[in-house]
């Protein structure tokens, strides 16, 4: 039985250095994204239906992402020329300029990203990579292509890594609208017996080891 190797870059490891051309002309993915947070969501074609959702939820909030410093990047396993033809279409019919670059995939690309999945024959899944200034991965999902994204989740899950590294913080479930503890934010675990028993003088929690703050 043949074994198929699936590469895929996992959190904290180096982005895979891409040559490759967008509808902004050549690009180096995360050469040119160095010092910035970036978004890299990929689709499996060009003129598919939920991509298409995709690519217009993206652009409408392009201003959140902005506001966070962070830069979107599309990817399609089609060409150039077929992702210039694909958002003219938006814009004319839907009203949308989408004025993020689209990458054009192809396998090889796909294969470094861990796009292609056995299991999937030769379709590619939906990949959402998000890396930070240092050109690190910080979050990878993956959807299967029947299912399109929640996009909202793409700018929480980034506002919550830039709160967590700025902070040294940990967010909770549906941050900042926990059921528990709102919009506060939760205090990493104390690093002795000494400190753990000082903790709920400090700070509100649970106990010792759950306790919060707010921002």
């Amino acid at each position: 039985m043949e074994e198929h190797a699936i590469t895929m870059p996992l959190l904290g490891d180096d982005f895979p250095e891409l040559q490759v051309n967008t509808t902004h002309g050549r690009m180096n993915i995360p050469g040119d994204f160095k010092g910035s947070w970036f978004v890299l969501f990929s689709h499996p074609a060009d003129f598919t239906p939920v991509c298409t959702t995709e690519f217009v939820a993206f652009q409408k909030r392009i201003e959140q992402f902005d506001e966070l410093g962070v830069k979107l990047i599309g990817m399609s396993v089609d060409q150039v020329f077929s992702h210039i033809k694909w958002i003219e279409w938006i814009k004319e019919e839907l009203g949308v300029e989408i004025t993020y670059p689209v990458v054009a995939a192809n396998d090889s690309i796909a294969g470094k990203l861990g796009m292609l999945h056995p299991g999937k024959g030769t379709n590619t899944v939906r990949a959402v990579f998000v890396g930070d200034p240092e050109g690190k991965v910080r979050l990878v999902l993956y959807y299967p292509q029947e299912i399109g994204r929640n996009i909202d989740e793409v700018v929480r899950a980034v506002k919550a890594l830039q709160v967590s590294d700025s902070k040294g913080v940990a967010v909770p479930a549906g941050w900042p609208e926990n059921e528990l503890i709102g919009d506060r934010v939760i205090i990493p675990p104390p690093g002795s017996t000494e400190e753990a028993a000082k903790r709920l003088s400090r700070y509100e929690g649970y106990d010792w080891w759950f306790c919060h703050k707010k921002l």
